[in-house]
């Protein structure tokens, strides 16, 4: 494979961010090609087959408000495959099982005084109250979340979660970042005060790989195993250089993690850019998927909060998509956020099984080993950027210090956490952007 052509302009990274942006230039008969690492589109948003049916290596869904993924959809005319059901959420605490899926829920959990349980209900509804988040930029989620609902609601639900979610770093978080999951999850309720959720039929990949057949219907260019390993400024153009070759274009959109694109332009780029670049700390993730006989429990999506356990949650996806779904098999997902210099980041899938399988079994004493068919093992180096104190002061420019030179990555989407939906506005707004930057130099 030879990439060596012109285009107008190359977009770095094939996941949600990068495509949308792809999408949205192609539609105006802007040459584009994308060029993506692995073997396949998606990002963290790939997927692998299960009983004949794909299924996301993460776990993933949308929100009922998650209104960017929502008009995608609906442009690709595929508003047909969105469900929309309510969700078991529950909590693991003490050697408990406790359901927090409405208002009554919360009054039942016996963990907290009634005094507390009200607190904590009242909490998100006075999170959802704030409209200026730049008034939380100088607080962590810590401070934040015990002033509003106390000290033994954060020990009991809070701190448990923030560990999990962000291990060592836990206490850097910001109360912006928590403040946004809880206006989000508080938006996505029925009339009852039941969580609702949305999902896409045949998986996250299923809208992705829709979305890049329409980018090269429209005539883009969509290029797999495409690492870029350099990026810079020769004659007027900008040059995206990979093992396979090169691409020439007049703008470079780069939507990979930030210190990736430090490494791609640190030839060229000033130090005091590159160090902006690598400011901002990432977590990693590894995910364990579980393909089992039968169900675990009736929950949806169990949080962990009990310190001793390694996992921030227990996912039982077919308790939301039904097991018919992937022929029969009950689907699990067992999610660790950890950095990536973490032994259990190295471990290979058995190694992993080994190590959480004693775990799941003090949670589900009736598990067997042999209820498990298959079970797979997913890493992410770049999973989830630290969302610090303010973090508004430490996101870069979309524009680079170049003149065509573009970063349109998941560590800029804020106050909003990264996610499908933000991905896609992301990568919409800077494609509009860009196409009406090239039509009007045409018009010059």
């Amino acid at each position: 494979m030879s990439l060596n052509h012109k285009t107008q302009v190359t977009i770095v990274g094939g996941g949600f961010t990068g495509l949308t942006a792809a999408y949205e230039l192609v539609k105006k008969n802007i040459n584009v090609t994308v060029l993506e690492a692995d073997a396949e589109i998606g990002g963290l948003a790939a997927a692998f087959d299960v009983g004949g049916e794909k299924l996301d290596r993460f776990y993933h869904h949308w929100f009922t408000n998650d209104l960017s993924v929502m008009r995608l959809i609906d442009e690709l005319g595929l508003s047909d495959h969105i469900e929309i059901n309510p969700t078991n959420t529950g909590l693991y605490y003490a050697n408990n099982f406790f359901k927090l899926s409405t208002p009554w829920d919360l009054l039942n959990f016996t963990p907290l005084r009634l005094f507390d349980r009200i607190r904590l209900g009242l909490l998100t509804l006075r999170a959802r109250r704030i409209k200026d988040w730049k008034s939380l930029e100088n607080k962590t989620a810590h401070d934040w979340l015990r002033g509003l609902g106390g000290e033994d609601a954060f020990r009991v639900v809070w701190q448990p979660l923030l560990k999990g979610k962000f291990g060592p770093y836990a206490d850097e978080v910001s109360a912006v970042w928590f403040w946004n999951k809880l206006k989000l999850r508080g938006g996505s309720r029925g009339k009852a005060g039941e969580e609702r959720l949305a999902y896409f039929k045949g998986g996250f990949v299923a809208l992705i790989e829709e979305l890049a057949k329409t980018i090269k219907e429209l005539g883009g260019r969509i290029e797999l195993n495409a690492p870029v390993t350099k990026i810079e400024s020769k004659n007027g153009a900008w040059i995206a250089t990979t093992s396979h070759g090169a691409v020439s274009s007049d703008r470079v959109i780069v939507t990979t993690a930030l210190p990736i694109v430090a490494d791609m332009i640190r030839s060229w780029s000033t130090e005091s850019y590159v160090k902006t670049l690598e400011r901002i700390q990432y977590i990693g993730n590894v995910c364990l998927v579980l393909e089992l006989d039968r169900s675990l429990s009736k929950t949806y999506w169990l949080n962990v909060n009990d310190p001793s356990f390694p996992f921030v949650g227990v996912i039982e996806h077919t308790n939301f998509e039904r097991p018919e779904t992937y022929g029969g098999r009950h689907i699990v997902y067992l999610s660790k956020y950890l950095p990536h210099t973490d032994r259990l980041y190295t471990m290979n899938s058995n190694e992993f099984l080994d190590y959480a399988l004693p775990f799941l079994k003090k949670m589900f004493p009736a598990l067997e080993r042999s209820w498990i068919l298959a079970h797979h093992l997913w890493r992410a180096r770049w999973s989830q950027p630290i969302v610090e104190k303010q973090y508004s002061k430490l996101i870069p420019s979309e524009d680079g210090p170049e003149e065509g030179f573009h970063i349109c990555s998941m560590a800029q989407i804020y106050p909003e956490d990264r996610g499908t939906n933000y991905a896609i506005r992301k990568g919409r707004n800077i494609g509009e952007r860009i196409g009406i930057l090239i039509e009007g130099s045409k018009n010059v």
